[in-house]
């Protein structure tokens, strides 16, 4: 019988709700015909027509190293990077299959090379490995919800050996832990129909990697999906409940809460445009000052945001991408201790912007919109507030008002300025120190 430990719980993810801001990489064959990682399915794409990318794969520009700096400069703190996903093809160096990179023109375990660039810049490392796998010959075709054959009566399910394949697959995740250093996050994906929970086996396989990474954090999603969160939400877990919930292209609306009442560890995974993999003809980015309000967002709600960069058939990561990312670094460089950290403030969300909390004495109001007159700090007295500080610059902020504000004596007003304009359009942010 499992019995859930809420003490190692919450000691193997306390990093991980330090952190809050991650990237999430989508990479693969998909990136030549550049159309998303989907396209093998949403075309019905026959693996004869497919293998011509796996024939031609040779990013001769993948500089991980540089990926790394990225990523770093932008203020993340943890990475996950696809090692496998559904089209079966994998980019570390497997024994159980010749559909990998070091096959390829390339001739790299690219996951390695990864992994080693990013530890080295002090970035905590994960692997994406999907659950599904279009590529082996025993994962379901015909009648599949997602396979590229699944309407194809040619494809028949009769001969196929469903165990055979979930043999290769908790092999392949005994490699990932085992040949490739400590990682930080396995991040499975994902559960469908009736492939959830022990159709995958999943209590042998948790089991099998937390023998082998004890530290390591596992998302929800050997029983869930982005719009199901398994036990996790329930207060009685499982023995393959994951470790945190990873709603996905969007952001709960109060945070995630159990039926206990009790917060749920989470993050939401976000892309840049509209696809996860590269997509050429993908140009609608989300603005950089958007996905700075965003990632507050998920921080005000004690959850972490993970964004997506899908690099292209060259190994680069897009220069929009790379340009939205040293944006947010830039405003990082100045108010990132409003982030890492921080969670939900339990104080209502003001009219201006949001509220992050660190600890029971520091509050931090993110201010989106320019205010008219001094900031009411609405949840206390003054003689609550030891002091008020511009987070970018330290600046003493006075605690006050003038005679617009003179008929609410209940409510102290940090002063900006007798015409304040923000310093930092998106988001500036002051530090409220509660004695």
């Amino acid at each position: 019988m499992y019995a859930f430990n809420r003490e190692e719980y919450e000691k193997r993810v306390a990093w991980f709700q330090d952190a809050r801001f991650g990237m999430f990489i989508h990479w693969g064959l998909y990136a030549i015909p550049a159309r998303g990682e989907w396209i093998r399915s949403q075309e019905q794409m026959s693996i004869e027509e497919y293998n011509r990318y796996f024939e031609e794969f040779d990013p001769k520009a993948y500089d991980p190293k540089q990926w790394a700096r990225i990523a770093k400069k932008a203020g993340m703190k943890y990475v996950v990077m696809t090692a496998k996903h559904h089209d079966g093809f994998c980019l570390f160096d497997s024994q159980y299959t010749d559909y990998k990179s070091t096959n390829t023109k390339c001739g790299r375990d690219l996951i390695r090379e990864y992994l080693d660039a990013f530890r080295a810049e002090g970035i905590r490392v994960g692997v994406y490995y999907s659950l599904l796998d279009w590529h082996h010959p025993d994962y379901p075709h015909y009648q599949d919800l997602v396979h590229p054959m699944r309407n194809n009566p040619a494809f028949s399910n009769e001969n196929r050996d469903f165990n055979r394949y979930l043999q290769y697959m908790h092999a392949q995740v005994r490699e990932l832990c085992t040949n490739y250093g400590k990682l930080d996050i396995i991040w499975f994906d994902f559960s469908y129909d009736d492939l959830f929970g022990e159709a995958w086996k999943a209590t042998e396989l948790v089991t099998m990697v937390r023998e082998l990474q004890p530290g390591v954090l596992i998302d929800n999603r050997l029983e869930g999906s982005g719009s199901e969160q398994g036990s996790l939400m329930t207060g009685n877990m499982k023995p393959y409940h994951g470790d945190f919930a990873c709603p996905e292209q969007m952001i709960p609306s109060e945070g995630l809460v159990d039926q206990t009442g009790r917060d749920v560890v989470w993050e939401a995974s976000l892309t840049m445009n509209n696809h996860w993999g590269y997509c050429n003809t993908d140009q609608f980015f989300k603005p950089a000052d958007m996905l700075v309000k965003k990632l507050v967002e998920c921080v005000s709600k004690s959850g972490n945001m993970l964004l997506n960069v899908g690099p292209d058939a060259n190994g680069r990561i897009p220069a929009k991408s790379v340009e939205i990312l040293e944006e947010i670094g830039r405003w990082m460089e100045k108010y990132s201790e409003s982030i890492y950290g921080c969670g939900k403030a339990g104080l209502a969300r003001p009219d201006f912007g949001r509220i992050t909390r660190k600890g029971e004495k520091t509050l931090y109001y993110h201010i989106f919109d320019n205010p008219v007159g001094p900031v009411p700090l609405t949840d206390f007295r003054k003689d609550q507030i030891l002091e008020v500080r511009d987070v970018a610059t330290g600046a003493e902020i006075p605690i006050g008002g003038d005679w617009v504000s003179e008929c609410y004596p209940e409510i102290p007003f940090a002063v900006l300025g007798e015409n304040p304009v923000l310093p930092d359009s998106s988001d500036t942010v002051i530090k409220v120190v509660l004695k």
